[in-house]
């Protein structure tokens, strides 16, 4: 070491020795010795620089053919041997400075100052770089696909930024680490209000994150940001929304844990998306059925079973009760809305698009102005928006046609009757 040290000395020597030589006064050639060995340490730095980062590309190039592995091509595309290579650089600058500029101790302190800070942040920017190119690596896992991946990495760099800081300061007013807390806790509330939205961001994803609240891809709805779409990414401070007219949303990600939203994964993930729509019946158009109405709609096949069964449990029940059929409302009876809804719960449990496995219903709603609730409640197997929808709306192109041969009538408004011409 000592030898290396002399070997040093009388490189970064030699040029005084040439001005004095050419009869420059002391002060003149040591300003000049002084510029030429600066001149000489960043044109070595340079050549050091290509060097490592020739040696670390072609090593990890070279390891990178020979593994499945992408981690190491991600190392690359982030530049984490660049700044390696730099690191080899500044150690070798911050190393030689002293020796350089022994007789400018001011200027020696500078330099090394400026180069201990580039040092830092040099460190901070290869963590950074290798953090980046492990968050696409595990992106790439389907294990960690849905994790919140940047909000984890994001809150390590924050902690590792403020060391960073703290480190820069201490080197440039040589503060020790002591005084430098006992001044922090002093302005500690001003930092705490500085970093509110990033403290709130944090809790909100270690809270998100431990609860399984959101993941990336869940298809979420949030009217108060007016978001209604996939999850794409979430970080500390936001959560991105891709909405179905492919516009994005950005909430914050403390929303996600103080506001109510709307998660629709427990139904991607289950057996079925849910149909719930109604038609109004005209309540005026309910009726009995006459026999001869009840033998016309036993062509219908799907009901013949069931209207040759209730047809005779309904003769048998007015036969022993000796009851007075002259008056329709006397005794049990069929009406031709109770006929339409076992029909239209029998055509769901025929389709094939439908999970009769699951909930299926067909009921009525309490009436209203409008008529008759005649609510569908089912489950739809596709569970992809458009082949979901296609299924719901033919299920409706079948039924409301249908609804005429029980002599049934959907409800429409005054207006609706009169414009049925259509316009220009």
């Amino acid at each position: 070491m000592k030898m290396a040290n002399s070997l040093a000395l009388k490189i970064f020597k030699f040029s005084y020795k040439i001005f004095r030589d050419l009869d420059f006064d002391h002060l003149t050639s040591l300003y000049l010795n002084a510029l030429v060995n600066i001149i000489i340490i960043f044109t070595l730095a340079y050549f050091i620089d290509k060097l490592f980062k020739n040696i670390l590309l072609f090593g990890i190039n070279y390891i990178a053919k020979r593994t499945k592995s992408t981690f190491d091509d991600l190392l690359v595309e982030n530049n984490t041997a660049k700044y390696v290579a730099h690191l080899f650089t500044l150690i070798f600058v911050y190393t030689a400075i002293p020796t350089a500029l022994r007789n400018f101790t001011n200027w020696e302190n500078w330099f090394a100052k400026g180069v201990k800070i580039y040092i830092i942040l040099l460190f901070l920017w290869i963590i950074r770089s290798f953090f980046n190119a492990l968050k696409d690596y595990l992106k790439q896992l389907p294990r960690f696909s849905d994790k919140p991946i940047d909000s984890y990495i994001q809150v390590i760099m924050i902690v590792l930024w403020i060391f960073g800081i703290l480190s820069i300061i201490l080197s440039l007013f040589d503060v020790g680490w002591t005084a430098l807390f006992g001044v922090f806790g002093g302005i500690s509330a001003v930092i705490l209000l500085i970093f509110k939205d990033t403290i709130l961001g944090f809790v909100a994803s270690i809270q998100v994150s431990v609860n399984d609240m959101v993941r990336i891809g869940d298809w979420i709805t949030f009217e108060k940001f007016g978001a209604d779409g996939d999850v794409i990414e979430i970080n500390l401070a936001t959560v991105k929304v891709i909405n179905f007219d492919n516009t994005i949303t950005t909430i914050p990600t403390y929303s996600l844990i103080s506001d109510s939203f709307q998660n629709w994964r427990g139904m991607l993930n289950s057996d079925g998306r849910r149909i719930k729509k109604s038609l109004f019946i005209k309540a005026s158009t309910v009726k009995f059925l006459s026999d001869d109405e009840i033998e016309n709609l036993k062509k219908i096949q799907l009901i013949k079973p069931y209207l040759d069964k209730k047809q005779a449990d309904v003769l048998r029940f007015n036969t022993t009760n000796q009851i007075d059929k002259d008056l329709p409302l006397n005794g049990k009876n069929l009406t031709n809305l109770g006929t339409f809804r076992k029909y239209t719960f029998e055509y769901l449990k025929s389709n094939a698009a439908i999970n009769e496995k699951m909930p299926l219903m067909v009921r009525y709603l309490q009436p209203t102005d409008k008529g008759i609730p005649f609510e569908i409640y089912c489950f739809a197997k596709d569970k992809k928006m458009e082949n979901y929808e296609f299924i719901s709306a033919d299920l409706f192109d079948h039924l409301i046609p249908a609804i005429h041969f029980f002599d049934l009538e959907l409800f429409e408004s005054v207006s609706a009757q009169k414009n049925t011409t259509p316009t220009l």
